[in-house]
């Protein structure tokens, strides 16, 4: 009876255990990982070690490497996972309080999370999720502006709004109001110099740009519930547009623009390459059309153009070519029509120069009765930095230009094409503030200086800068400039801005020029 219990026990010991390695086999098969356990497209196992190749649209291919230059990922399996030290791996950064837009609506401008699915109105791959955001600054400024011929100290201020309203992920409308600034002059008070007036409370109610942006390829996807295999932005309105850091055309006029971007060639070492195209109808701002006062005539001319911007061979090119077409049928004063073409290269040189190499060039402007020409001639940008051991924040620079006859952006409402040459040859657009001649009409020169950015929220910026006109003078510079220039400016914290001013230039043949200013900007 002993022997019988006892071969009963083992014979269910023994099938406990073949039990126990039967479930585990099976366990071992449903969780293997995916690369042990292969199927066929209808779903049928496959054999293992047999995978199919991978699906690629015709137009990839696989990228050459070598495995050897590849090695497995660190592991500590001894040390303990520590979240503030890893948190000072980024410079201890924590989130902070960002300024907030005046106005928000739909969903905040900056927040964390899940943002939502969004409205199927236009198609469930291109949803509608509106958002209206209202925001901008407020630049205020005292300044006494000695501008040779007229000595003024004053308090001027202005404001900047934008109305963003966000329909989808790539539309939306876009506009832009200044209402204390008209025609270049803003609110101000003069209390002080030779030549001061009274207050003068400047109210705009006009529309500074209003233009709607979106992108085609989104669109048709959303209309017809497919993915589209292509990007096409567009725009059309009152719309600005910016080229080569504002040099070229720098305007807001209404038109319509498209774009062909991000693309490559293998072939010719081209990583990323843009092309645009736009025209602008009415509101085209160029020195080239001015009316019989010498203003600037922008409902005079329409503009027409393309540019291009390619990284390359470790640099980077932009190239355009516009056309200004005169509109005006006067008999004393027409047809001031002139092209206007443009290439600039930026590439980096030995670890330690930065360099922009620029080129404008405009012709084939005739105007009636053998009147002056307004946009002809070329000139030449050459842009530099050095890259120091504080490349982000210590940049020691040497801009130089010259310039023949009279060389013009395309479109810009103010500045000559000096306008990032130097501080000394920008303005305040504010109350007025001194500057060098910054047209480079038949002139050379240049700007040397430095810029220390301490630890990003402080800029200080010393300058010296000269416009030399060839023989002494031209036909528009009496004679030649210097100028020495200081700029600081400070991040109170992270809605207020203070910037001071000062400039002092000795001119040949005319009066000399100074200027000191202190603003205060408030963003939201």
């Amino acid at each position: 009876m002993m022997r019988a219990s006892f071969l009963i026990t083992v014979l269910g010991t023994v099938a406990a255990m073949l039990s126990t390695a039967a479930q585990a086999q099976v366990l071992r098969r449903d969780t293997a990982p995916p690369e042990t356990v292969l199927e066929e497209r209808d779903g049928s196992p496959k054999h293992k070690g047999h995978q199919a190749p991978p699906e690629m649209d015709s137009s990839v291919r696989k990228a050459e490497f070598d495995r050897d230059q590849f090695g497995p990922d660190p592991s500590y399996p001894d040390v303990d996972y520590d979240v503030e030290e890893q948190i000072k791996i980024y410079g201890g950064k924590t989130a902070f309080d960002s300024p907030r837009p005046v106005l928000e609506l739909g969903f905040p401008q900056y927040s964390e999370g899940v943002f939502g699915s969004g409205h199927n109105v236009v198609g469930r791959k291109n949803l509608v999720r509106p958002q209206l955001l209202v925001y901008g600054d407020w630049r205020t400024a005292v300044a006494f502006n000695d501008n040779g011929n007229t000595e003024i100290g004053q308090i001027a201020t202005r404001l900047n709004l934008d109305v963003d309203l966000k329909i989808t992920a790539t539309e939306r409308i876009h506009m832009f109001l200044r209402p204390l600034d008209q025609g270049g002059k803003f609110s101000r008070h003069e209390f002080f110099g030779d030549d001061h007036q009274e207050a003068d409370l400047v109210v705009d109610g006009n529309i500074e740009t209003l233009f709607f942006e979106g992108d085609w390829g989104a669109i048709q996807g959303g209309l017809t519930d497919e993915w589209s295999s292509y990007d096409l932005p567009f725009s059309f309105g009152l719309m600005p547009l910016f080229y080569q850091n504002g040099i070229w055309v720098d305007d807001a006029f209404t038109g319509a623009a498209f774009a062909i971007p991000a693309k490559n060639s293998p072939m010719l070492d081209i990583s990323n390459m843009d092309f645009s195209f736009f025209a602008g109808f009415d509101k085209v701002s160029t020195a080239g059309l001015q009316d019989a006062d010498g203003a600037l005539a922008d409902h005079a001319g329409r503009v027409y153009g393309a540019a291009t911007f390619i990284e390359t061979r470790e640099g980077y090119l932009e190239a355009g070519l516009g056309y200004v077409d005169d509109q005006r049928d006067s008999p004393t004063l027409s047809n001031f029509d002139f092209y206007s073409a443009t290439a600039a290269w930026t590439k980096r040189y030995g670890g330690w120069l930065s360099n922009s190499v620029r080129g404008y060039w405009n012709f084939g402007q005739d105007p009636v009765n053998n009147l002056t020409q307004t946009a002809d001639g070329f000139a030449f940008l050459i842009e530099n930095s050095l890259i120091t051991h504080k490349p982000s924040t210590l940049v020691p620079y040497g801009n130089f230009f010259v310039g023949v006859d009279r060389p013009q952006p395309l479109a810009r409402a103010n500045d000559g094409l000096l306008k990032n040459t130097g501080i000394a040859f920008e303005t305040d657009a504010l109350t007025g503030f001194p500057k060098l001649d910054s047209t480079a009409q038949d002139a050379f020169g240049g700007a040397v200086g430095i810029e220390y950015l301490f630890d990003l929220s402080r800029q200080f910026v010393v300058e010296a800068a000269t416009v030399q006109p060839f023989g002494g003078q031209s036909d528009t510079i009496a004679g030649d400039q210097y100028a020495a220039s200081v700029r600081y400016q400070h991040n109170l914290d992270d809605r207020w801005l203070v910037r001071t001013d000062a400039i002092r230039g000795w001119l040949d043949n005319d009066e000399d020029l100074f200027g000191v200013r202190l603003e205060l900007r408030r963003k939201f």
